[in-house]
């Protein structure tokens, strides 16, 4: 060191994606998703009705009502943020810090895996950036946001 100086070091970064930055994404592996807070789960979310189905919020029997109906009753529900009649896309509602409805906010899993929509399964084959993920790994989210560390 030099009298009067101060040098300053670089911290040791870990690269984290940016949600809206598509450029940032990693490629992605499996093992990846292991250790990530679950970015992807707070991208909308485009479904079908075969989804809506499958996942327990319509009912076959609805099948024969125009999906704009059911749009409706499933806005007033707070489970669809809106729905575009030419595509027949429903995007689900998510939560205020963008946090998908069906992921739990401790363990940050999928609460309806079995039954999730093709959106998710298929991702990130399918997606903003194919074959890409934003991944962001835990002790990054926890460096950003030290009250999500756990408590003693």
């Amino acid at each position: 060191m030099h009298a009067g100086k101060t040098v300053m070091m670089k911290p040791n970064l870990i690269a984290a994606a940016e949600i809206d930055r598509l450029d940032t994404w990693a490629k992605y592996s499996a093992p990846m998703c292991g250790s990530c807070v679950s970015s992807c789960c707070t991208l909308p979310v485009e479904v079908k009705i075969k989804d809506l189905i499958r996942i327990g919020i319509v009912d076959e029997f609805e099948l024969g009502d125009p999906p704009k109906n059911i749009a409706k009753r499933l806005q007033k529900e707070g489970i669809v943020e809106r729905y575009n009649q030419k595509s027949e896309i429903f995007t689900l509602q998510r939560m205020s810090n963008n946090d998908c409805l069906y992921l739990d906010r401790k363990s940050r899993l999928c609460t309806i895996y079995e039954k999730r929509p093709d959106t998710c399964r298929n991702h990130p084959r399918v997606g903003p950036r194919p074959g890409y993920c934003a991944y962001k790994p835990k002790e990054v989210e926890r460096e950003r946001n030290p009250r999500t560390l756990d408590r003693f």
